[in-house]
């Protein structure tokens, strides 16, 4: 568990509830369930840093060398055997 609450849906903004719309989208297109990640919750304490790693989970989707759905497992795996906890 995060020492920080994440900002709930009800909670923020409108630009981060549609920063959250979009997430909850994707995440529906690669894992089958929409839930909203935790660190994105608590990076929207500070929206310029929650733009910047927006930015580079974008480009790093970008790259079309491995399939999308293979690069998710397998980040989903890697937190996994680390121990972290989201």
């Amino acid at each position: 568990m995060a020492r920080l609450q994440g900002i709930s849906p009800a909670q923020a903004g409108l630009f981060t509830r549609l920063v959250y719309w979009f997430t909850r989208r994707t995440m529906r297109k690669i894992t089958g369930k929409a839930e909203l990640p935790e660190p994105l919750t608590l990076l929207a304490h500070h929206r310029k840093l929650m733009m910047a790693v927006a930015r580079m989970e974008m480009a790093q989707g970008a790259v079309n060398a491995v399939p999308a759905r293979l690069k998710a497992l397998c980040g989903i795996r890697t937190a996994q055997l680390v121990g972290c906890p989201f």
